[in-house]
């Protein structure tokens, strides 16, 4: 497997989700900027790709209740505020991750 595709995916705890990469690499995403990433035509505009989605809309305590594979390039969340309609490529999450090694090239909500 390449590795940009996670081996393991699991929530810590109620508001963080870690991603385990094949190349060993972990993201750790909080609930929250997890959902401000979504990259759905609700939350980015399909024409210009300009987030439509601002941060202080998501709610802090929102959560995920499930989490789905979408073959084997993707993974949908399920959350609370009932959004599910995102699919998260791999290589998306990937440049997304938030960990101290990957942020400084990002512009990333912490």
């Amino acid at each position: 497997m390449k590795p940009n595709v996670p081996a393991d995916i699991r929530m810590v705890g109620e508001k963080e989700i870690m991603l385990t990469w094949e190349d060993g690499h972990r993201s750790l995403f909080e609930t929250r900027v997890l959902r401000f990433l979504c990259p759905c035509a609700q939350c980015v505009d399909e024409r210009t790709g300009k987030r439509i989605l601002k941060l202080e809309q998501v709610a802090q305590n929102i959560l995920i209740s499930k989490y789905s594979p979408v073959g084997r390039y993707a993974v949908r969340f399920h959350f609370s505020d009932h959004h599910e309609t995102g699919i998260y490529g791999f290589e998306f999450l990937r440049s997304s991750c938030p960990c101290e090694i990957c942020r400084p090239s990002k512009k990333i909500p912490v």
